[in-house]
């Protein structure tokens, strides 16, 4: 084994089982950012050439029905563009959490050490290690959703509001 794949697994082996979802967790999150991304450069433009391709082929676009027609390709195009979204935020949300029950995990090895060693403070650094270690991870993985989801979310938006701009009813 070289060096990083030993301190890896020495970083989860310290950290508790707790690290192990936190992980995941975040790795589900990543893959949703990149699928978002991914999307957003690609099939979103798709959507947007389709629905605009449609609506400019129509002769008539100022009936009541036109409206309604319009109002449909803007909802299919946005839908799909906030597609996952929610759950990103979700798991943004819920890494924090995932990191306290890492300290709770911890702070309980704590106390068992000191219950069978009488407060040997190599025992209780076992417990420690593995209080502070998922809560740092969950706010690293935290901090970097935040800072991805800042960046995706006006973008989203953006590609809603020209989509909006775009069909327009002008004759």
């Amino acid at each position: 084994m070289d060096a990083i794949s030993i301190a890896i697994r020495t970083f989860f082996e310290a950290g508790g089982d707790v690290l192990f979802l936190i992980a995941a967790a975040t790795f589900v999150m990543w893959v949703l950012l990149f699928e978002r991304l991914w999307y957003i450069n690609t099939e979103h433009k798709q959507d947007v050439a389709k629905a605009l391709t449609y609506w400019e082929s129509r002769v008539e676009r100022t009936s009541w029905e036109a409206h309604m027609i319009r109002l449909r390709l803007i909802s299919e195009v946005n839908v799909r563009l906030s597609a996952n979204l929610g759950y990103i935020k979700t798991l943004i949300s819920l890494l924090p959490l995932l990191g306290l029950l890492g300290t709770v995990t911890g702070m309980v090895q704590v106390f068992e050490a000191m219950t069978y060693s009488g407060g040997n403070a190599r025992s209780m650094a076992a417990g420690v290690s593995a209080a502070t270690i998922p809560t740092m991870s969950g706010m690293v993985a935290t901090l970097s959703g935040v800072l991805a989801n800042t960046f995706i979310t006006p973008k989203v938006a953006s590609e809603a509001d020209y989509m909006e701009d775009t069909l327009t009813m002008d004759h």
